[in-house]
């Protein structure tokens, strides 16, 4: 038994809906997630109102589906790995549980490799501050595996700040998610403040154009339209998986329906100040003469035509936190438990940290020389076509088959007479209904024919898995 990942107390069930809010905020509020955002919206030339009702319909699957897989964690106070006991076997779900785990561990590496390139830049920012050739120096020209000192430095202390930080527990975590969340929208707002201030006109006029012949109802714009709900849900997919993990320390399910309904609110917020940051910076770009070849939807990008070391020391700062808040819900936890539920009796909190953060160095370390070059990322989206299936057969499994009658004792059971210990602790109606779901998810990346289904995958494989899986363990 470990005590990480029994059922939580109610006494500590604290999260409200207004967590779950920034849950959500700290997963949009990513280097890609405002890149999405502005891309969909400024260029690629969409209708606005067609891209508009995309993100909402985009929003209200992953309401949908985060409602489906996080009542029962909620209701049960086990995280996902545990969850997918009842679908999966108690053995069968420590395997299929870590493929979250391994997908998350390589991706907590790559983020960690790229939140530690912020990192550099601070300390490149405070060194030339300090003396304008120091940088020149031979011990900054020592490059091994592509990193110098400085990226070396930063991808260390990244690593270590990071376990530090994620290693305390559930109250911890979910002041860390508050914060990054507020902090990350107060300094979009302050910059949004800014340009608005100083170039009023110029952005009201820019933004008026994005209206201009917005008809929603056409034949021209469904395929748009799906598109768009499509690309915007499959950004969030990662994560409905495990949302469990996080919905477990909600008070009640009230709780998780508004929270989840409020990713609506995030779009909304986060959208607004996105397009406007994206819009204001062109018009200043303009205004300065300062040449650019198209719109600039990557903060990096915008900071870096600033020739402004102080906004760029805090607009990189502000990078730094949202990434770093982006890692602990979408790989770090996701990793940890499923270490855990591996390795329950050998594996606690810190112990897991101390894994993923060795492996995430390692895949850190070759990322830009190795990894990146590979074409590794095609082989992680296709273990991650194991993700809607799962999900599907954790649905259907327990709405359906159970009909969410759950017998808690024999989830941390290993006993072979325990309800869920099935053939030699697998399900193997569950097992093969899995590999349908995967081969149909995972054909849209491969097949070429169907890549312009690849933002449904993760729906399709969780909808002919959970049928196959309803077909088999129904009888």
């Amino acid at each position: 038994m470990n005590w990480e990942i029994v059922s939580v107390n109610p006494n500590n069930k604290i999260w409200t809906w207004k967590d779950i809010f920034c849950f959500w905020g700290s997963n949009i509020q990513s280097i890609i997630g405002f890149s999405l955002i502005a891309s969909l919206f400024l260029v690629y030339k969409l209708n606005f109102l067609v891209v508009f009702g995309g993100c909402i319909i985009g929003s209200l699957l992953v309401y949908f589906f985060s409602n489906l897989i996080g009542k029962p964690s909620q209701k049960l106070g086990i995280p996902f790995p545990v969850f997918l006991r009842l679908s999966m076997g108690v053995y069968g779900a420590k395997y299929v549980a870590m493929l979250r785990g391994i997908v998350g561990i390589f991706m907590f590496g790559v983020q960690t490799y790229f939140l530690s390139k912020s990192i550099g830049y601070l300390i490149r920012i405070s060194l030339f501050s300090i003396d304008s050739t120091i940088l020149d120096k031979d011990i900054f020209l020592l490059f091994f595996m592509g990193l110098n000192i400085v990226d070396g430095f930063s991808l260390i202390f990244a690593l270590w700040f990071q376990y530090l930080l994620f290693s305390n527990g559930q109250r911890f975590i979910k002041a860390i998610i508050n914060f990054s969340t507020l902090f990350v929208y107060l300094g979009l707002v302050i910059f949004f403040i800014i340009l608005v201030r100083e170039n009023y006109n110029e952005m009201k006029d820019a933004s008026n154009a994005l209206f201009e012949n917005s008809i929603l109802y056409n034949k021209e714009n469904l395929a748009a339209l799906l598109s768009v709900a499509g690309t915007f849900f499959a950004y969030f997919s990662i994560i409905i998986v495990n949302f469990g993990d996080f919905s477990r320390y909600v008070k009640s399910e009230s709780e998780v329906n508004k929270g989840n309904l409020s990713l609506l609110l995030n779009l909304l917020i986060f959208s607004f100040l996105s397009i406007s940051l994206v819009i204001g910076s062109g018009v200043v770009f303009e205004k300065n003469l300062i040449p650019i070849d198209r719109i600039l939807t990557n903060p990096t990008d915008i900071i870096g035509k600033f020739d402004n070391t102080f906004l760029t020391f805090v607009a990189l700062l502000f990078i730094l936190v949202a990434s770093a808040s982006t890692n602990l819900i979408a790989n770090y936890i996701p990793s940890q438990n499923s270490i855990i539920n591996f390795f329950p009796s050998k594996i606690n909190q810190r112990s897991s940290g101390i894994l993923i953060i060795s492996l995430g160095l390692v895949f850190a370390i070759f990322w830009d020389p190795v990894l990146s070059r590979i074409g590794i990322l095609a082989f992680v989206d296709t273990a991650g076509s194991f993700f809607g299936p799962i999900a599907g057969i954790m649905m259907i499994d327990y709405y359906v088959i159970k009909n969410k009658k759950v017998i808690i004792k024999d989830i941390f059971s290993s006993d072979k007479d325990g309800s869920y210990h099935y053939s030699g602790g697998w399900q193997i109606k569950a097992i093969y209904s899995l590999f349908i779901g995967f081969i149909f998810a995972s054909s849209t990346i491969w097949n070429v024919d169907l890549r312009f289904l690849q933002s449904f995958s993760w729906i399709i494989g969780a909808i002919l898995s959970s049928i196959t899986y309803y077909l088999l363990a129904s009888k």
